[in-house]
């Protein structure tokens, strides 16, 4: 947090290094976190860098007044909101042609199952509403507590409570009519 409010003084101050540090310390968590609500590596990719992209032409505006992560973080999922919406309205992309993510095993059998259960997840992801997916990959790999989405998200918590439970049902029916097949 200190180190966060001393990088965006530096930032605020024209420092590129400090834009450069800031970028390399939340990155990966904002790409994981993407890939989470988007099911699209490339997409993901993209909300980042344009998430990015906004904040350092905003140096002379920015004001934070919480951490830097949950903003980065509020950020992509409302980016990653509105292209869901937007692609909703356009055509969709099929999940099942989507590159799957590469594991750090070098073993060909284990990279090979990794990525088949990869594939049932995401599709399986797929099928579950969008209400649902946010509050689950804001949940597993966004490490927001249910009060935070539902604050996000402008609902109770209840009500995200309601949808995380009923989105994992679903995917361990849908995973569990698969594996009966």
């Amino acid at each position: 947090m200190v180190e966060d409010k001393l990088l965006i003084l530096r930032f605020k101050y024209g420092s590129r290094k400090a834009l450069c540090r800031i970028y390399e310390k939340y990155r990966n968590y904002l790409l994981k976190l993407a890939t989470a609500l988007s099911h699209d590596v490339d997409a993901a990719e993209d909300t980042v860098h344009d998430v990015f992209l906004r904040f350092a032409q905003s140096a002379d505006r920015i004001k934070l007044t919480g951490s830097l992560k949950g903003y980065f973080r509020t950020c992509v999922v409302n980016s990653a909101r509105n292209k869901a919406r937007a692609e909703r309205v356009r055509s969709s992309v099929r999940l099942d042609e989507l590159d799957p993510t590469a594991t750090d095993s070098n073993r060909p059998d284990h990279w090979i199952i990794c990525i088949e259960e990869s594939k049932r997840i995401t599709d399986a992801l797929s099928h579950i509403p969008f209400e649902q997916r946010e509050v689950i990959a804001l949940y597993l790999h966004g490490d927001m507590k249910f009060r935070e989405i539902a604050k996000l998200q402008n609902v109770s918590i209840k009500t995200i409570q309601s949808r995380y439970r009923y989105g994992l049902d679903k995917l361990r029916s849908l995973l569990n009519s698969e594996v009966e097949k």
